[in-house]
């Protein structure tokens, strides 16, 4: 097989160098035109950007056609427009963003306000955007300008004020359908910048529904709505004469005022006309209010992952959370010591009681740390976790408690700061470490509780890792096992060349049974602590690998450890246990742990170098309720009369007689029943002691 001849490749080596040359070093424009109807437009110069210089001309065109790009052409006379040229955010060292702007305003173009598209734009123009290096062109935008007189960007922010109503008070945006501001969004008739020309035009295909602006729709209990082919005989009887403006809907798409300040503060100011009842006791959920009617703030996290730090406090929800931020824009938090909280009575006030901690090991929350030089700055203080402690009292409360771990830094510190926050509601008699996970079944989500038979101080839980920075086991958190809930954590472990296998086995053993630290689990949530016969069962650890073994310690000839510990499975049994007030107990029947075993190779590359390599080990924790609970099958009269079905439908016909009926569990059946009777009877004696019969017995 013979080599091609020189001359064609050589040929397709210099094409395919020429198409390429964008790509490694050539400038070019992205887009290269820009069709400009406001007053700035922005383009990225890409390529070798050192030492280029961007300038700005403004062509002159003829006819209507646009002139070719050409650098002779260039010219100082720029007129009403600016360039800005600023390093790109994402490619900085390879990337110029290129930014054009009106300098003046458009007022002195007129403009129709019946037909605003009727008139030729205010201003046309042609401007062109070079790239050139020692005077040598390498890169054009052409750009070409249309503007309108009355465009959106053209007026003052005053002269078109939208008022938004309060949409605690609103069942859905007045106009939905209308997305631009300032100007007329075809198909939406509800659209207050629509002339009556341009409405005409697709008058006949409007959104229709509440996009289309119908944003009080008649609900199925109004009686105007009776004329639906789906609404039932008995309608009429049992429907609703309300206006419109009393909607179902009302306040359904409102999540709550949560506004965002440039400062971190403690508080966040209310609006003016909410209302504020906490001077007639807390409900479960309600936000807890200062004495300047602000809500009372701890940082949280969104259902999207973001952290919210002006986040309001729910009475009796307690949270956990984590927040990373920056350091440079991190602030010390200390409003909480002038804070003063309404405790639920009228004019009642609770000061937060605050204790100071030092971090011991500071770089467990700080990470990517940098200090920059600084000329003597004195060091600051940063919050790295705060736990607040609310002391309830039936709807009030009583005290306050405050635990804030601070780290000290430099003033020009660097880095990514993880911080947590925790809320705990507990009773104003309870202690802290005996708070119950149910009374008496357990919650969901409530910690398993534990106890360690071999130490004098029993009281413990059940963990799982929780890992920050490199994910290394030495630097990992502890979080609780909760309820009814399946979770997998893991950490790496470092293991070092001088290690052999049955060193390795020890400490990952060592470091799995530091999660379970227990002897026994409480079958319900209020089991006593001091009484492990009050509902407590053993922790079944099920193949619990032995380290003194005696074999040889050192590695096989590939380097290779057997049977190595590498995950902690815990299996929870549960099962309901009862009802009480209708509300299903559950309780614990029995758990076990076992651990996986696997084979691992020390992984160290042409050379074994004196570092560390990475062993993951996990946990995993799965709930299994028994005995496996079937849904019960449908009766003949559910799959025939499927209008008496309370599933499917809002009127449930069985539950007419809701306390004499088998689906209350408040009270022994027989005692419904026996009231029933009892009432039944009251009745009876009523209608026979009145009228008519009293008449009848005295003729």
């Amino acid at each position: 097989m013979g080599l091609p001849p020189p001359a064609p490749l050589l040929l397709g080596l210099l094409l395919l160098l020429d198409v390429l040359r964008p790509l490694w070093g050539d400038l070019v424009f992205i887009p290269a035109f820009i069709r400009m109807t406001g007053p700035a437009v922005s383009a990225s110069l890409v390529g070798g950007t050192e030492d280029v210089t961007v300038s700005l001309a403004l062509l002159q065109d003829k006819e209507g056609l646009l002139p070719t790009p050409a650098c002779g052409a260039l010219t100082n006379e720029t007129g009403d427009w600016s360039l800005t040229v600023t390093p790109s955010v994402v490619r900085p060292e390879s990337a110029l963003d290129v930014t054009v702007r009106l300098k003046r305003g458009l007022q002195g173009c007129s403009a129709n306000e019946t037909d605003p598209f009727s008139e030729p734009p205010c201003i046309v123009q042609t401007l062109l955007v070079s790239a050139s290096h020692n005077s040598s062109c390498l890169a054009h935008l052409l750009i070409r300008v249309g503007i309108y007189a009355n465009s959106s960007s053209a007026r003052n922010a005053s002269e078109n004020v939208t008022v938004i109503p309060n949409q605690v008070y609103q069942p859905l945006g007045p106009c939905p359908c209308n997305l631009t501001a300032g100007a007329c969004d075809v198909r939406c008739c509800c659209d207050q910048e629509c002339s009556s020309n341009l409405t005409g035009l697709f008058r006949e295909a409007c959104f229709t529904g509440v996009f289309g602006g119908d944003v009080n729709p008649l609900f199925d209990q109004l009686c105007s709505a009776q004329g639906a082919p789906e609404a039932p005989g008995w309608f009429p009887f049992l429907c609703v004469q309300s206006p419109l403006a009393n909607s179902p809907f009302l306040g359904y798409f409102y999540h709550g005022s949560v506004s965002s300040r440039p400062q971190a503060s403690a508080e966040v100011y209310l609006h003016t006309d909410l209302r504020d009842f906490s001077d007639f006791g807390y409900k479960q959920g309600d936000p807890i209010m200062t004495v300047d009617k602000a809500y009372f703030t701890i940082p949280q996290v969104s259902l999207a992952g973001q952290c919210l730090q002006n986040a309001p406090v729910a009475f009796l929800q307690n949270f956990d959370v984590q927040c990373t931020t920056s350091l440079e824009v991190s602030q010390e938090q200390d409003g909480i010591i002038n804070a003063k909280i309404k405790n639920g009575v009228l004019g009642g006030i609770v000061t937060p009681r605050v204790i100071y901690q030092e971090a011991t090991d500071p770089d467990k929350f700080i990470t990517r740390t940098e200090t920059l030089l600084s000329n003597g700055s004195a060091p600051r203080n940063v919050n790295v976790e705060e736990h607040y402690i609310f002391r309830w009292n039936n709807n009030t409360i009583s005290d306050i408690s405050v635990k804030i771990i601070r780290v000290a830094i430099n003033a020009h510190q660097k880095g990514i700061m993880t911080q947590r926050f925790t809320v705990k509601f507990l009773s104003y008699n309870s202690g802290d470490e005996k708070e119950f996970s149910g009374n008496p079944g357990y919650q969901l989500g409530k910690p398993v509780r534990a106890l360690n038979a071999n130490r004098v101080n029993n009281v413990t839980t059940l963990h799982l890792w929780q890992s920050a920075g490199r994910g290394l086991c030495t630097a990992a958190t502890f979080k609780p096992i909760l309820f009814g809930e399946n979770a997998l954590s893991g950490c790496l472990l470092e293991v070092g060349t001088s290690e052999n296998c049955t060193q390795l086995r020890e400490n990952a053993v060592e470091l799995l049974d530091s999660l379970i630290q227990a002897t026994h689990v409480a079958m319900r949530g209020n089991s006593n602590y001091n009484d492990p016969s009050d509902g407590w069962v053993e922790i079944i650890r099920a193949d619990a690998p032995d380290t003194d073994t005696g074999a040889d310690p050192s590695v096989s000839v590939n380097g290779i450890c057997t049977d190595i510990p590498a995950r902690l499975n815990v299996r929870i049994l549960s099962s309901d246990a009862g009802a009480v007030e209708g509300i299903a107990q559950q309780e614990i029947l029995g758990i076990e742990t076992r651990l996986s075993l696997v084979n691992w190779q020390f992984q160290c590359g042409l050379t074994c170098e004196d570092k560390a390599d990475l062993f993951p080990v996990s946990a995993s924790v799965q709930f299994i309720k028994i005995p496996a609970q079937l849904p019960r099958p449908p009766t003949r009269f559910q799959i025939n009369f499927t209008e008496y079905d309370c599933n499917r439908n809002e009127v449930c016909w069985p539950q007419l007689l809701y306390p004499v009926t088998r689906y209350y569990q408040g009270e022994p059946y027989s005692q419904c029943m026996a009231k029933g009777l009892l009432l039944v009877s009251f009745f009876m004696l009523a209608v026979f002691l009145g009228s008519p019969w009293a008449r009848t017995c005295q003729v």
